[in-house]
């Protein structure tokens, strides 16, 4: 068939037909308005439910339920977490234990991201420490409590070393999967390229296994607090924790309740600063 007459068949046949316009709404017509709207809303039911909490917390307490003493209202409590700031002793128990969590935080992050990029990209690392790292790994810090005491007496070394314990295998097991997940064919690549070693884990090994450790990293935050009770248990004499112990011993139990809800905030807050650092990290995701 010559071009004139593919021509002459292309305009004998009739034009397409417009979709007929309905005045029904489509459905989801824009998602990003109703997106928005939901998400306002998840925030203000987020907001909400903290005063309701404490509206129930109250009510629970005022009516009895349960023993006023050992369920103290969230008044009582506010008291007892005013009295402790007033004192001076709330900043100073504060500074202890962000510095050991701190401290403990970046070593077991340090050590984890090191040894799991080692054992995820060599072989022979993964065999010969792998199996050790898995049998040490499910031991809780809480069980070292003893022995610390003994190899550090009631020094900080021993605090920070329960933290670095907690948030070491954490990190190390994401780092460790984080490399082994890279893509293999962006490695040869880069080798094919003639990448030095040391860019090529940087800008690929690593970069490629980020967003796995960043998962690991958040996790790890978590467990840096509540660690952080198992390290203030090995003979602390300052920390959030060391003063909520001190306070059950003396039976004050507003005081008990207003320290679990500074850890409790602390680590809310810990958590929601690294998760925002964590999109700036992953900014591609």
């Amino acid at each position: 068939m010559t071009d004139a007459a593919i021509s002459a068949a292309a305009a004998d046949e009739p034009a397409p037909k417009a979709p007929a316009r309905t005045s029904r709404p489509e459905v989801g017509r824009n998602p990003a308005r109703r997106g928005g709207a939901a998400g306002r809303l998840n925030v203000a039911v987020g907001i909400a439910s903290i005063p309701l909490f404490l509206a129930v917390w109250q009510w629970v307490a005022s009516a009895e339920i349960v023993n006023a003493i050992l369920f103290p209202p969230p008044t009582v409590v506010a008291q007892a977490v005013y009295d402790w700031v007033a004192s001076g002793e709330f900043a100073a128990d504060l500074a202890a234990s962000l510095r050991r969590v701190a401290i403990g935080f970046v070593i077991g992050a340090a050590l984890g991201v090191g040894l799991g990029v080692l054992t995820g990209r060599v072989g022979f690392f993964a065999a010969l420490l792998g199996p050790v790292l898995q049998i040490l790994r499910p031991i809780p810090p809480i069980a070292f409590v003893p022995i610390v005491i003994l190899w550090f007496g009631l020094s900080e070394g021993g605090k920070v070393f329960l933290i670095v314990w907690g948030v070491f295998f954490t990190v190390w097991i994401s780092a460790h999967l984080g490399v082994q997940k890279v893509d293999q064919g962006l490695i040869r690549a880069a080798q094919m390229l003639g990448t030095p070693r040391w860019r090529l884990l940087g800008e690929v090994v690593l970069l490629g296994a980020l967003p796995v450790i960043v998962v690991g990293l958040r996790t790890a935050v978590g467990i840096s607090f509540y660690t952080l009770v198992a390290a203030e248990l090995a003979g602390a004499f300052s920390g959030v924790f060391y003063r909520i112990e001190i306070a059950q011993q003396n039976m004050q139990t507003g005081q008990v309740f207003g320290g679990l809800m500074a850890l409790g905030l602390l680590s809310f807050l810990a958590d929601r600063s690294f998760a925002a650092a964590a999109q700036r990290m992953v900014w591609w995701r």
